[in-house]
């Protein structure tokens, strides 16, 4: 039978395959964005109660009020944005539907998204399964971590303009975008009357004196932003799946029809569990971005030891390496990815999965360091020996 021709156009996710890979060569990995560490004890036993005092079936479709209300409270003192909880948020199946929910929300086929290479693989299929054109501008690597060309930015932006998909701190370079980038981006939104859908589910994970807006605070931007963010990465409950888009009430409502037929709703014993994890106090947070730091370190000085070189990231939890040293004639970053988990016993992401065209990440791999500092230690045990008979 024939598929679609959007079906088509995409691949299925690499990083996720990149895990199963791992898994039949028994191999360290830090391809994939998931702990490998406890979740905070506090939690499991929040969602536990929540278990046992019967919130097992469904919850409002677009979330609970207990979790909505928390989200509000944080987001006050965090992202310093006042949201009206009962008409601004849709609470979702992970920041992955988010994403899908607010492009099939707000885009039409024909319409163009701006997305920022290298991206989150799911971005460029998002913009597809929505009939819209992706537009991409590159991020440019340098000394300094990835850099925007403001020049760039401006030409992408034009009549067939709908939205732009904004990743802070970013994944995979881990580049937290400035105060001054993030106002020309809204400078061009408000100018081509386009929409702003930012991922932020890294919020949390930052480094080295950087900050992190919400482009929603910004002038103009409140009613042209989609904030996106979830439980995952800042409470180590990837399999929670428990996300949320905050926008106008408008956007919004369009929103939750369109999240309603797409999932339903989140689980509801997480809700609840997650009303815990939002309320979670501020040392949490600033305990979680210094350990965070400290295996940032450790993973930039174990890829050194072996060879890698490596750009430095401001916020998120990944490195992207350069394998030119390593990397055999004809042998692309996939080749190369396959080679590594089958020989070191290292599992990493292919560079090219984040980029288009490709070919420019195909001297890349992206490693992951929410680990354990054993785990990471181990995985450069690996790498340090491999690279050395490479030699």
């Amino acid at each position: 039978m024939p598929v679609s021709e959007k079906a088509k156009r995409f691949e299925e996710s690499v990083i996720r395959a990149m895990t199963q890979v791992c898994l039949r060569h028994n191999g360290i990995n830090l391809a994939q964005g998931f702990p490998d560490f406890p979740t905070p004890p506090e939690l499991v036993e929040a969602a536990c109660k929540a278990l046992r005092d019967g919130y097992n079936q469904y919850a409002r479709t677009w979330g609970t009020p207990n979790f909505v209300a928390a989200l509000a409270e944080k987001m006050r003192w965090f992202n310093r944005l006042e949201i009206d909880p009962d008409r601004q948020v849709t609470v979702t199946c992970g920041s992955t539907e988010a994403m899908i929910a607010a492009l099939l929300a707000t885009v039409n086929p024909g319409d163009e998204v701006i997305v920022f290479s290298p991206f989150y693989e799911n971005y460029g299929a998002d913009a597809i399964l929505c009939g819209a054109t992706p537009v991409y501008i590159h991020l440019h690597p340098s000394d300094n971590g990835f850099e925007l060309d403001p020049d760039e930015l401006a030409d992408a932006f034009g009549e067939k303009t709908r939205a732009i998909i904004i990743n802070t701190p970013h994944n995979p370079a881990g580049k937290v975008f400035t105060r001054d980038e993030l106002a020309l981006v809204a400078e061009l939104c408000r100018r081509h009357n386009a929409l702003a859908l930012t991922d932020e589910i890294y919020e949390h994970i930052l480094y080295d004196g950087r900050e992190h807006v919400s482009i929603a605070t910004l002038p103009g931007m409140a009613d042209r932003t989609v904030t996106i963010s979830g439980l995952s990465k800042t409470y180590s409950v990837t399999g929670w799946r428990v996300a949320w888009a905050v926008a106008s009430p408008t956007i919004t409502g369009a929103i939750r029809k369109v999240h309603d037929f797409l999932t339903v709703g989140a689980p509801h014993p997480f809700q609840e569990a997650g009303a815990a994890a939002l309320r979670m106090p501020a040392a949490y947070y600033a305990e979680l971005a210094a350990d965070y730091f400290r295996r940032r370190e450790l993973l930039m000085t174990l890829l050194a030891e072996a060879g890698f070189a490596r750009i430095r990231p401001e916020g998120s939890y990944y490195v992207l390496a350069d394998i030119g040293p390593f990397v055999r004639k004809d042998e692309d970053d996939t080749a190369f990815a396959m080679r590594l988990v089958q020989e070191a016993g290292v599992a990493t992401v292919p560079g090219s999965s984040f980029y288009d065209p490709p070919s420019l990440g195909a001297r890349q791999i992206r490693f992951a360091f929410c680990k354990k500092e054993e785990t990471l230690q181990a995985a450069g045990r690996r790498l340090l020996e491999w690279s050395g008979r490479r030699r």
